[in-house]
């Protein structure tokens, strides 16, 4: 009798034990998954890029009906470990089957309910710290889209951490951190009238929404971007005293003058970041080839300054004109020399881009060349508030560089200062013949 209930006792142990095992390894509750990311902010459709405009809404991920669609969701943790995830969706009616891919690791999930809710997706192991990718792609559905997602739903011991995503200001979160460099003029010359740059855009680099920001000064701003497939410029801005970011307040006096322009090149006025005149000229320029940009400021009166913008371009051999323009209210020579690089369109703030600057210099009003080797590296307010930590810049063969989006981890310190190499090769310009 002993021995039969020690046997009995034995097998109800083995079978319990059993059921044990065929447990999920870890298992979590909803109200576990902690975190929140929403992918309003920090999702995006990787390809095909165009639809982003269309399925990544106020609500988040909607209108998700191409079963090729990759749609990637962005955060970033400070330590490696055990991660729990989930998201908060709902599908239109039926049932759809989602593939979920975080690392080396994915897995399908099923979606059955009309109303909002938490799917747990499983457990993953973050294997190292920085920014993480999750990667959803539709398999099945029975109705017209896949699913509505709201947001990312992250818990275990990784997300009792300090995680990094896109909580407000989705907009500029989605078009990422802006980065610059300001560069150090010597404190013994005085009254700068022209200030020099070049860049090179590394092939690869020049992704569509990128703005290589060259000469910038106290009042505007020069430089080349990448605007589509099919179409670049060449860049000159000049804010007007008047603060506003509708150009049509601006009262006439205070108006931004066109003095001349280059062949080609439009000239208007802009707003929405400050307002003033604004020119452009559509210019195929290539990556790899080094551009190189030539900007002076001066007093036209006790009332106004003049600042003019020249470009040269390899292909082409010598210095145009982009144009002339007058700004009222202002007695000043160049001040405040530095470059940057942001992306202004939102759908791209998924990629990274990297530009180099190089060989900088400034001539005052007597004609002396002052050769600038020292920069500080500066962001945004996306980069200030920890919204967006994908930036980094600093020094390399030679040359600056600026590096933004695309959520790669490493991130230079902000007010970093770095010093390149004089080149000694002052620029062999004269004056007197440009246009």
């Amino acid at each position: 009798m002993k021995k039969n209930f020690f046997y009995t006792l034995l097998a109800t142990c083995l079978v319990l034990t059993a059921c044990k095992n065929d447990l999920p390894k870890h298992q979590f509750t909803a109200s576990e998954l902690t975190v929140a990311v929403p992918t309003r902010g920090n999702s995006w459709v990787h390809d095909p890029i165009e639809e982003n405009q269309n399925m990544i809404t106020e609500n988040g991920i909607q209108q998700w009906k191409n079963p090729a669609s990759q749609i990637r969701s962005f955060f970033r943790v400070e330590t490696s470990g055990e991660m729990h995830l989930g998201i908060r969706a709902k599908v239109v009616s039926g049932r759809s089957t989602l593939n979920v891919t975080l690392g080396d690791n994915s897995k399908e999930i099923t979606l059955s309910n009309t109303e909002y809710d938490t799917i747990p997706i499983g457990t993953f192991n973050i294997a190292q710290a920085g920014y993480q990718t999750l990667t959803m792609q539709g398999i099945s559905k029975t109705a017209d889209t896949f699913a509505d997602v709201s947001h990312i739903l992250i818990g275990g011991p990784v997300s009792t951490e300090k995680m990094y995503f896109v909580k407000e200001d989705f907009y500029w979160g989605r078009r990422g951190p802006s980065v610059h460099l300001s560069y150090q003029v010597p404190e013994e010359v005085k009254d700068v009238e022209w200030f020099y740059n070049e860049i090179t855009v590394p092939e690869g680099e020049d992704v569509i929404g990128s703005y290589f920001m060259a000469n910038g000064f106290g009042e505007g701003y020069f430089g080349i971007q990448v605007n589509s497939a099919t179409e670049r410029r060449i860049l000159f801005s000049v804010w007007s005293p008047y603060k506003t970011d509708n150009p049509e307040d601006i009262p006439e006096d205070q108006r931004i003058q066109l003095l001349k322009k280059g062949e080609d090149v439009h000239a208007g006025k802009f707003g929405n970041e400050g307002s003033g005149g604004q020119s452009y000229r559509k210019y195929m320029w290539k990556a790899g080839n080094t551009y190189r940009f030539l900007l002076r400021g001066r007093p036209s009166s006790e009332s106004t300054t003049e600042y003019s913008a020249y470009f040269y371009a390899p292909e082409i051999g010598e210095w145009q004109l982009i144009a002339s323009f007058s700004r009222p209210k202002t007695h000043t020579y160049l001040t405040r020399p530095h470059s940057f690089l942001e992306n202004f369109i939102t759908s791209r703030g998924q990629t990274s881009r990297k530009g180099h600057y190089g060989n900088q210099w400034v001539c005052d009003k007597e004609g002396n060349w002052h050769e600038l080797t020292k920069a500080k590296f500066t962001a945004d307010a996306t980069a200030r508030k920890d919204s967006r930590l994908d930036y980094a810049g600093g020094e390399e063969g030679g040359r600056f560089f600026l590096k933004n989006c695309g959520f790669f981890s490493e991130r230079t310190e902000m007010n970093s200062y770095f010093t390149r190499e004089a080149t000694g090769q002052q620029p062999e310009i004269d004056f007197s013949t440009l246009p």
